[in-house]
Order: C-alpha cells, then sequence, then structure tokens
C-alpha cells in the first residue's frame, strides 16, 4: 500500500496525527497532498463549515474557543482552523491563536490547527480548503474557520464556509466600517462582540441601518445581529441558536453554495497551477526576471508578457 493510501486510512480513522501530517503535506503543496485529497474527498461533504471573520482585535479567537465549548456540550466534534498572518519580510508567523485555546488541548473531540497566509490575500492561507477537507473526513460535524483579521477584503471565507459570521466591536469605528462596500456584504450573521463596552447599541444600530436599505424579499435570510461578551460565554447560547436557525433556511440552496465554492477553488487551482507550469516548462531560467526588467523599463507591457507566454505554452502542447 502506498503511503497517500496508509496516511488517508489513517485521516478516516480521525487519527491526529494522521490529520496533522495531512495538512502539512497540503500546505506545503507536496504531490503526496494532493494525491491524498483525491483519495478522501469521496468521504467529505458531511461537516458543516463555519466562517468567522472580522477586524482585528473583534476578539475572534476567544469567540471561536467559546463556540468550541458550547458545540461540545452537544456532543458535536469540532475541527478549528486558526490562520495567521506572514511577515511580508521574514515569511513567519505567531501562529499565536491556539494560545486562546488551550482549554480544549486536551479533548480528543476537538483538533486545531493553526495555519500561516504565506502572503496569500482574503484573510484566508491557499491551503484553507483542503485543510477543512481533511478535517471532514476526520469526522469532525462542525469545523471553524477563523480568517487572518485584516479588514475590509476578507471576502474568501464565503467562498469556503458554509456560514459567515462577521465580528465587529464596539469603539472601533465599526459603526463607519458598517456603511462601506466589502467585508460586511458578506455576512449571514452579525455578531457584537464585547458588547459590555460604551458604543455597542450604536454599532447595532449602524448595522441595523445598513441592512435596512436592502429589500429582503419573503424567504430570503436576513441576517441577524447577535450581543456577545466572548470573555464571559454571554450571547454565546444566541449565536449558536441563530447558526442552527441559518444552516436550517439554507439547506435547500447549500448544495448551490458548495458548488460555486468548488467553481471559484477549481478557477484558483488551475490558475496557480499553470503558473507553475509556466515557471517550470516553458521559461528559461532568469527568462521571467528579465520580462519583469522590460516591462520596468517600458519596453514592454504587462499583457504583451503574458500574450508571449501564453502563446509559447499553447504551442509547448501541441
Amino acid at each position: 500500500m502506498t503511503a497517500p493510501a496508509l496516511l488517508s486510512d489513517r485521516v478516516l480513522q480521525g487519527e491526529p496525527r494522521a490529520v496533522a501530517r495531512a495538512i502539512s503535506l497540503i500546505e506545503n503543496e507536496s504531490p503526496l497532498g494532493a494525491e491524498l485529497v483525491r483519495r478522501i474527498f469521496p468521504s467529505t461533504g458531511k461537516a458543516y463549515l463555519i466562517g468567522i471573520t472580522g477586524s482585528p482585535g473583534a476578539g475572534k479567537s476567544t469567540l471561536v474557543d467559546r463556540v468550541i465549548g458550547e458545540l461540545r456540550r452537544s456532543g458535536r466534534t469540532v475541527g478549528v482552523i486558526a490562520v495567521d498572518p506572514t511577515s511580508p519580510y521574514t515569511g513567519g508567523a505567531i501562529l499565536g491563536d491556539r494560545v486562546r485555546m488551550q482549554a480544549h488541548v486536551a479533548d480528543s473531540g476537538v483538533f486545531i490547527r493553526s495555519m500561516a497566509t504565506r502572503g496569500n490575500l482574503g484573510g484566508l492561507a491557499r491551503a484553507t480548503a483542503e485543510a477543512a477537507l481533511v478535517l471532514d473526513a476526520a469526522g469532525k460535524d462542525i469545523v471553524l474557520i477563523e480568517t487572518v483579521g485584516v479588514g475590509q477584503d476578507e471576502v474568501d471565507i464565503v467562498r469556503t464556509a458554509d456560514i459567515s459570521i462577521v465580528t465587529l466591536v464596539p469603539g472601533a469605528g465599526d459603526e463607519v466600517q458598517a456603511l462601506k462596500a466589502g467585508i460586511m456584504e458578506i455576512a449571514d450573521i452579525f455578531v457584537v462582540n464585547k458588547a459590555d463596552r460604551e458604543g455597542a447599541d450604536r454599532t447595532m444600530a449602524s448595522i441595523e441601518a445598513m441592512l435596512s436599505l436592502e429589500h429582503y424579499t419573503a424567504g430570503r435570510w436576513r441576517p441577524p445581529i447577535v450581543k456577545t461578551e466572548a470573555t464571559t460565554g454571554k450571547g454565546l447560547p444566541e449565536l449558536l441558536e441563530q447558526i442552527e436557525r441559518f444552516r436550517s433556511h439554507t439547506v435547500a440552496t447549500l448544495g448551490d453554495r458548495r458548488r460555486a465554492r468548488a467553481e471559484f477553488r477549481v478557477r484558483e487551482l488551475l490558475a496557480h497551477r499553470f503558473v507553475q507550469h509556466v515557471e517550470r516548462n516553458v521559461l528559461a531560467e532568469g527568462e521571467f526576471a528579465a520580462m519583469l526588467d522590460r516591462i520596468a523599463a517600458r519596453d514592454s507591457d504587462p499583457y504583451s508578457v503574458v500574450d508571449d507566454i501564453l502563446a509559447r505554452s499553447i504551442k509547448r502542447r501541441t
């Protein structure tokens, strides 16, 4: 039996070490990781993916920690993917989100994995979707995905999770952010965390004002606003109730959302693989750098360079 076959069998049995190893292979873009995904993919699609995003300092990690506790009390197993930012200078990441989730380290029903963005934009690491597949295949009932917390462009979560929860905090300008496009438009549920702070009601009113600008037809989900205090657990039962309401409300359209997610991932993977193919098989060593030098010197332009690369790639295949 091959190494991917052995590892995939262990993942399907829910072995924590195998799950960790599988995610590492995928993160490192190993060919063994791709083979592993092929083997486990037919066994996925059972877990419910909950995405939690929001601005830095909104208390996402503490909120996730509390949500884990609520889910475990209901008897469900949980996988967690916590995405941390990567330094643009050193390429390193602190991966500190697990510090706030230490209470669950000894719980066999919880698997927590921190991941670095490795420069990927949109609030998620490139391997996040596949890591979620591994946790799904390992038998986790719920997979929580916490984004990096970079601002208004963290919209990749809506292409990765079954439900998107946007976390806001009073006193951080969120009453203004609520009126802007971008991250605010992806919410299935709004959470006003640290609701014991001054300005919580103002933040809720701003979100409500934004929602009132949208016409919600009969049967269309209108994002609720939930006040929480993650440090004490206040409001967590209400949040879990709203998640279940959304899950029941969208059961008929979940397939469409997952199909759209599959389309985005295929296009993203195709683009990534094509660039790898060009770098390895089409361009000579140092040629790409020379093309960039010509563009910088205005001796060429990006469109001409891309057209040339595309033509050479097609010619090479024919």
